[in-house]
């Protein structure tokens, strides 16, 4: 049979994930990093296909899905957040094909800029997104400690946090910070965050101004925390890192930017170490972090 790209469907997701779970690990344990992603229930992805259904694709050959392409749009910023093919099915032009409809869902959306974030050892890929206008900007490293590790010497929360409340007022502030941290505000994704039980938002301030924020996982993950000015940045992640610390999680992380010198200073002085090393790429115009701290390379 033929190769037929067709829009996903919800009951495709979680095929679709093993599918990336899979890739992931057939890359990262042939670059001598070992098997390091597991599957896990499809939610965001499940609420970008109810969002913006033109962003999700696959590519199947009779009942045997073997490639997938999920992308997202807010305001000027288009963002390609997984694109996976089989390995044992590369060479047939899927990435290529997946890569040109995931472009043209960005030219429906009138997005002027272009991003994603990926290993920064897959060259094969940089190859692609560079013949297409997707340009390296910096690395980005995903860091973890043992939370016995981080507490060590651990300091009072240099800002103050308040619980983040799914509000008129809370989502101005948030769409505020977002806009000068990544250039575009990122209202529709908060909320999705913020009905996510597992994870905890809040608002930081610096005495009565409030400066960022930064959400924090059941699991001990930082992230998505943004800032209005880069010089509060460290603060404001060494006050996410007491609050995760505070929970009951054995492991603390966090992807820091390499434009965050001080997030990246307070990550090493506190035990927290790099395990692998990823890339932001983006078209010319955009990607300069130093305000802001990824949650993942799919959410951004």
């Amino acid at each position: 049979m033929s190769l037929v790209y067709r829009h996903a469907r919800a009951q495709d997701l979680a095929t679709a994930d093993g599918l990336v779970v899979a890739s992931i690990n057939d890359l990262t344990a042939r670059h001598g990093f070992g098997p390091m992603a597991a599957p896990s229930p499809p939610n965001f992805q499940l609420f970008s296909l109810k969002d913006d259904p033109d962003g999700l694709w696959i590519a199947e050959d009779g009942d045997n899905l073997y490639g997938f392409s999920w992308s997202w749009v807010c305001g000027d910023l288009w963002f390609l957040a997984q694109l996976f093919v089989d390995p044992a099915q590369q060479g047939r032009g899927m990435g290529n094909e997946l890569l040109r409809l995931g472009f043209e869902h960005a030219r429906k959306s009138g997005a002027n800029y272009k991003a994603l974030i990926t290993f920064s050892f897959n060259c094969v890929s940089q190859g692609l997104y560079i013949r297409h206008g997707l340009f390296p900007k910096m690395p980005i490293y995903f860091f973890d400690a043992t939370r016995e590790r981080v507490t060590e010497g651990l300091p009072e929360p240099p800002l103050r946090s308040v619980p983040l409340d799914d509000d008129a007022a809370s989502m101005e502030r948030l769409a505020e910070i977002d806009s000068r941290a990544i250039g575009i505000p990122r209202k529709k994704h908060h909320r999705y965050l913020l009905n996510d039980p597992a994870t905890t938002g809040v608002l930081l301030y610096a005495g009565s101004e409030c400066v960022g924020y930064s959400y924090i996982g059941s699991k001990g993950h930082i992230g998505p925390l943004a800032v209005k000015e880069a010089n509060v940045l460290g603060d404001a992640f060494m006050t996410a890192v007491t609050i995760a610390a505070g929970g009951s999680s054995e492991k603390i992380s966090a992807f820091l930017p390499g434009n965050c010198e001080n997030a990246l200073s307070l990550a090493v002085d506190h035990g927290m170490r790099i395990t692998f090393p990823m890339l932001l790429m983006a078209s010319p115009g955009y990607g300069t972090w130093t305000r802001y701290l990824p949650r993942n390379p799919g959410f951004m």
